[in-house]
């Protein structure tokens, strides 16, 4: 009885957020599903569907381990939130990588306009 007890307190603060993590998830989904409609879509639409399916499944488990006090779920819930921020810091990386490149390339053609001018 006690080790549920730890589970249910230890697992409370993201089971008052588990509401949120669906709604997300569900937006995550939704906003996945539409980007199939776009020429650049159709390559990363499932992203954000497979990162909101994470999230859902997330508040569902969490769900699971505050009522039933369940470690397994818990767990289960954590590793699943885990891979979420993993993919997002992966997408957020490879996004500012792009973000350089471009300020760089950008910059490139921008001087070597003018110095057609300079002589």
């Amino acid at each position: 009885m006690e080790d549920i007890d730890i589970i249910r307190k230890m697992s409370h603060p993201i089971y008052e957020a588990r509401g949120w993590m669906k709604f997300i998830g569900i937006l995550a989904i939704f906003s996945g599903i539409t980007a199939i409609f776009s020429i650049v879509g159709i390559l990363i639409c499932w992203l954000p569907i497979w990162m909101g399916i994470l999230l859902f499944q997330a508040g569902t488990k969490i769900e699971n381990a505050q009522l039933e006090g369940n470690a397994d779920e818990f767990l289960k819930s954590l590793k699943k939130i885990k891979t979420y921020f993993l993919i997002n810091g992966i997408i957020l990386l490879i996004g500012v990588v792009i973000t350089i490149l471009l300020i760089i390339f950008a910059r490139g053609a921008f001087f070597s306009t003018f110095s057609e001018y300079a002589y």
